[in-house]
């Protein structure tokens, strides 16, 4: 029971950081201390170019989060390993490499250790071709590597980080404080529908009037909502109905709902309970339960690691030496230094390299990452 009470308080917590940024700091540390963590944070990476942002976080130094973009992104051993994973998936740096292989790296030795962090839990939250956005939980030394019960305490909070992290890339409340809330509204190019628990509309802003004046995707008939496809209908009523038993009861359901237009264009729809903590106190509407964002959705296509990965069946690190001896147009001990690793390490991955793409040499292994360029995104 008391887990289940930590649970959903840090439910609610999360969603109330939507629509107020200050509370994301004490939900980041609640959620570390629940994972069995000194340390989190919600950030960004691109992969690709080295870099990123972090846009909240809880006990790291900021001098070592600075130096990490600076300097040692490129060092990171899971930097392109991230890429390979799914929206949703929940890992750790123990699993995604061996804590032995980990411990030799530069990366370890000079950013992770000099912090007294061992080992993280993450959650993918969203992704692209090139980059991601996370939720990172670093461990102590003397939390030890991440175990099974916190991945599965991780995976407990992951459903609604993630709704949170997509619900405020659409919208900033904070926008503009002399406005009224119905301008604020107006003024975002996403479509939104404030709605109770039968999908009866409460309010829409100009481009959520938008949408319902195309009655392609969504209509407004009798004054409810109503999906153009049958089963999206079902799965949009039956998350608002869920929305009046608070923020656990509405799960994975709403996350991202794919709404498609009869020109093919593709929309994603994320909801918002409101019905709780800060948000039901926020006047938003005393009527309305539920908050839905709708906007174009991004073309995601596989990144090309991700896609050389799956293809060759490669390990994170034998990726990670692949793409590094891409970058560093040397042979071995050029990737060594780069990557901070040792020159049998490398040697040991080229061979594996070598027997997994069938091919005998280093310039044949360029042509392997050479095929499977776009010219639409390199």
């Amino acid at each position: 029971m008391e887990e289940t009470a930590q649970v959903l308080g840090l439910i609610g917590d999360i969603y109330d950081a939507v629509l107020e940024p200050r509370l994301w700091t004490g939900v980041l540390e609640r959620a570390a201390s629940f994972v069995g963590g000194c340390a989190a944070s919600i950030f960004w990476q691109d992969s690709i170019r080295n870099e990123g942002n972090v846009y909240y976080q809880f006990g790291a130094d900021p001098q070592y989060v600075q130096l990490y973009f600076q300097k040692y992104v490129k060092l990171n051993p899971l930097n392109m390993t991230y890429l390979t994973l799914d929206v949703g998936e929940v890992s750790s740096n123990s699993i995604m490499i061996s804590p032995a292989e980990f411990f030799e790296t530069r990366f370890y030795r000079e950013w992770v250790q000099p912090q007294g962090w061992i080992d993280n839990a993450f959650a993918i939250l969203d992704k692209s071709a090139t980059s991601f956005g996370a939720f990172n939980v670093f461990r102590h030394e003397r939390d030890g590597l991440a175990d099974e019960d916190a991945l599965r305490r991780l995976r407990l909070m992951t459903p609604h980080l993630r709704r949170a992290a997509l619900i405020g890339k659409v919208v900033d409340l904070k926008a503009s404080a002399a406005a009224t809330f119905a301008d604020m509204l107006d003024a975002l190019a996403a479509g939104i529908f404030l709605l109770d628990a039968t999908g009866r509309v409460v309010h829409a802003n100009a481009a959520g009037r938008d949408i319902f004046a195309a009655g392609d995707m969504l209509r407004s008939v009798g004054g409810r909502l109503i999906a153009r496809d049958p089963q999206v209908n079902r799965v949009l009523h039956a998350s608002f109905t869920a929305t009046e038993h608070g923020d656990a009861a509405v799960g994975a359901q709403g996350i991202a709902v794919p709404l498609i237009a009869r020109n093919g264009k593709r929309h994603v729809a994320h909801l918002l309970n409101l019905t709780s903590g800060e948000r039901r106190r926020s006047g938003i509407a005393v009527a309305a339960t539920v908050a839905m964002f709708v906007h174009k959705a991004a073309l995601e296509t596989p990144s090309r690691p991700e896609a050389i990965a799956r293809a060759y069946k490669l390990t994170p690190t034998e990726l990670r030496v692949l793409l590094a001896l891409i970058e560093v147009g040397g042979g071995g001990p050029e990737v060594a230094e780069a990557l901070g690793i040792a020159d049998a390490t490398v040697k040991t991955h080229l061979s594996n390299l070598f027997r997994k793409t069938g091919v005998k040499h280093q310039a044949d292994l360029v042509k392997v990452v050479a095929g499977f360029s776009s010219p639409l995104i390199d």
